[in-house]
C-alpha cells in the first residue's frame, strides 16, 4: 500500500478547505440573489399599489373636497416611496403610505355617496387584492431574508461571509402604530 505522506495530507486538507469556502460562497451568493428576487416581487406589488393611488385620490376628491389634508398625506407618502433609493427607505415609505391609506378609507366611511361609487369600490377592491399580494410577498421575502441572515451570521459560514463582505439583509417590518387593533364603530 502506498504511503500518502505529509504533503498528500496537507494538499488534501487544502482541497477540502477550498471546497468548503467555494461551496459556502456559492450558497451565500444564491441566498443573496433570492433575497433580491423576493424584494423585486414586493416591489412589483408596491408599484402596482402606487399606480392605483392617483385614481383613488381623484375619485375621493370629488366627494371630500374639504379633506385636503388626508389626500395630501396620501400623495406625499406615494411621492416619498417613488424617491426611495434603498429597500429600507421603501419599507419606511410603504409604512407611511399604509397609514395614510387607512385614514383615507376611514374618511370614506363619512361619505355614503363615495362608499357607493362604483369607481371607488373597484379601486378599493384592487387595492385590497394588491395588499393581499404584498402581504404574501412580504412573508416570502422575510423567510428568504431569515435563511440568508442565518447563513451570514452562523458559524462557520460567517467567516466566509465576513471575508467576502456579505451583510445581513433587512426584514420588511411594519411600524408599531400599524400593530394596534383597528377599531370599527357603527
Amino acid at each position: 500500500m502506498p504511503k500518502i505522506g505529509v504533503w498528500g495530507i496537507v494538499i488534501g486538507v487544502i482541497v477540502l478547505i477550498a471546497g468548503y469556502v467555494a461551496a459556502t460562497y456559492n450558497k451565500l451568493v444564491a441566498l443573496r440573489n433570492r433575497v433580491r428576487d423576493q424584494w423585486a416581487q414586493i416591489d412589483v406589488q408596491l408599484k402596482r399599489r402606487f399606480d392605483l393611488i392617483p385614481n383613488l385620490v381623484e375619485t375621493v376628491k370629488g366627494y371630500a373636497k374639504h379633506e385636503k389634508e388626508t389626500l395630501e398625506a396620501v400623495i406625499q407618502a406615494r411621492n416619498t416611496f417613488l424617491s426611495a433609493q434603498t429597500p429600507e427607505e421603501e419599507i419606511a415609505s410603504n409604512n407611511q403610505l399604509t397609514g395614510a391609506l387607512n385614514k383615507l378609507f376611514a374618511l370614506a366611511e363619512s361619505y355614503p355617496d363615495l362608499k357607493a361609487n362604483q369607481s371607488f369600490l373597484d379601486l378599493q377592491g384592487q387595492l385590497s387584492e394588491t395588499e393581499d399580494k404584498i402581504a404574501a410577498a412580504r412573508q416570502f421575502y422575510n423567510d428568504t431574508v431569515l435563511m440568508y441572515n442565518n447563513k451570514v451570521e452562523m458559524f462557520p459560514s460567517n467567516i466566509i461571509a465576513g471575508m467576502f463582505k456579505f451583510k445581513a439583509a433587512a426584514f420588511f417590518e411594519i411600524e408599531e402604530a400599524q400593530r394596534e387593533n383597528v377599531q370599527v364603530k357603527f
